[in-house]
């Protein structure tokens, strides 16, 4: 005998039809395993960006990709359980990607885009800074995050694979480190 629910005056069968696949288990865990691998290419060719630094529009293409991506992974299925299948599945597959890219350098490289110099011995490396679209407001945010006021006290300044500016002062033994989420944008792809 089945479980049943009112809500809005309707009766809904919680043992039958939402548990109910559409589409085989296989075919679930294909799909979601070939949208995952078509986003992660995505996001390695969109360049050095993280969440806490997306912008309005990146957010807005994000969510938009989600919605799109979704009937892809999904099919014909709407069930409870074909959507345990799926989350299992992206879960699994991230958690193996995460430690792939730990455990193997050429995971690594794929995976990971490489760090750029922007500045060597107080002057910005324009070509770096153009290619990967970083303004005059996010260099001077990276200085003074790292208690400088001036390129002209910075001995190194690089954008790492996550997106974070990591600034070498030139004067000084002592290296300020910034301890924020905060990480600056790239737009392109890094070179």
């Amino acid at each position: 005998m089945a479980a049943l629910v009112w809500h809005d005056a309707a009766v809904f069968d919680l043992l039958g039809d939402p548990w109910r696949l559409a589409v085989s288990p296989v075919e679930l865990v294909a799909r979601s395993l070939l949208v995952y691998a078509v986003f992660l290419v995505a996001l390695r060719l969109s360049g050095k960006r993280e969440l806490g630094q997306f912008t309005i529009f990146d957010l807005a293409a994000v969510l938009l990709a989600a919605n799109a991506l979704q009937p892809a992974i999904t099919g014909p299925d709407a069930s409870l359980t074909g959507a345990a299948i799926i989350v299992a599945t992206l879960f699994l597959a991230n958690r193996t990607v995460a430690v792939a890219r730990h455990r193997y350098a050429w995971v690594r490289r794929i995976l990971d885009v490489q760090p750029t110099t922007l500045a060597v011995d107080g002057e910005w490396l324009r070509p770096a800074l153009d290619r990967e679209e970083l303004d005059d407001a996010d260099l001077s945010a990276a200085l003074r995050e790292h208690g400088l006021e001036t390129i002209d006290e910075v001995r190194l300044a690089v954008l790492e694979h996550d997106g974070s500016i990591s600034v070498i002062p030139r004067a000084g033994p002592n290296v300020r480190l910034h301890r924020g989420p905060r990480r600056y944008r790239s737009r392109g792809p890094s070179r």
